[in-house]
């Protein structure tokens, strides 16, 4: 049965079918082509029975984020299937659960790789998304380092001093420098790729937001988490509904003057940090 009779549907790529990724696609998908993407077959397959039966229509592609061919084959995807209005990037590792060098590989180099490869599909007037993290705003790095970050071609990302050196130091490092360069790759792809083809682009920095990745954090490292929910203001955690509202709108038309920039959604636990109340390093 074909539920909508209409042609020339607007797509949206979803790189990442998780939780997070899931609600803000269900803000946005009446109407519209949904193609999602995971490494995963299981997920791909249960995500999109979830959204078939809220009546969306859905397609599902393969895709090993860490591969840039497979990342490439994906956005020609998306491009197939209409124009491509809509793409959001929630591919990551949790931090106590990967090396890492996975954390850079997934989180830097191919959530870079992955804005590369969507600038080359996205239509003019489009929105792209990436999930970041709070994690981002957790340490101070130089601006010669941030530099590096935002401008070196996505291929040698993983050949950098610092990346090589330091980011690999311990997995925390490894995601908070990782979540760093996804807000400055960003802001100069808004500024470069993705405005060259009039298309917007922005981050979004959760903090804690409970989602089945999230219990193996709690799980690892429960006693930090509880710390940081204490020391916010919001003394709570977040949901993915919420991060939802704050996608749909940062890819909606009323955020059409918006791009380059990260929306950190945290519960005040990164100005908790910024005015003493909380040491992650305590």
């Amino acid at each position: 049965m074909e539920f909508n009779m209409n042609t020339n549907k607007p797509v949206i790529a979803l790189l990442g079918a998780g939780s997070m990724g899931t609600a803000i696609v269900k803000r946005i998908a009446a109407g519209k082509k949904i193609l999602l993407g995971d490494i995963s077959e299981k997920r791909l397959e249960e995500t999109k029975k979830e959204l078939s039966y809220a009546g969306y229509e859905v397609e599902t592609h393969q895709v090993d984020a860490c591969d840039r061919a497979s990342v490439r084959s994906f956005a020609e995807k998306a491009a197939s299937l209409g124009e491509v209005k809509y793409f959001i990037d929630t591919a990551g590792a949790s931090p106590n659960q990967s090396s890492p060098e996975h954390i850079v590989k997934l989180d830097l180099v191919a959530t870079a790789v992955a804005i590369d490869e969507f600038a080359n599909v996205i239509a003019e007037g489009g929105a792209g998304l990436i999930i970041s993290s709070q994690t981002g705003y957790m340490m101070r790095f130089s601006d010669e380092i941030e530099g590096l970050l935002a401008m070196t071609p996505t291929d040698e990302l993983a050949d950098l001093d610092f990346v090589k050196k330091d980011a690999v130091a311990n997995p925390g490092i490894a995601y908070i420098a990782s979540k760093r360069a996804n807000h400055l790759r960003v802001r100069t792809a808004a500024a470069t790729t993705w405005g060259e083809r009039r298309a917007r682009i922005n981050t979004i920095s959760p903090g804690i937001i409970v989602t089945p990745l999230a219990y193996d954090e709690f799980n690892a490292a429960g006693e930090g988490y509880q710390q940081m929910i204490a020391a916010s203001p919001a003394r709570r955690v977040g949901t993915s509904d919420e991060i939802a509202e704050a996608g749909a709108f940062l890819l909606g038309e009323h955020a059409g003057f918006i791009t380059g920039t990260d929306l950190l959604i945290d519960g005040g636990v990164i100005a908790a940090m910024n005015s003493g109340k909380f040491s992650l390093w305590q």
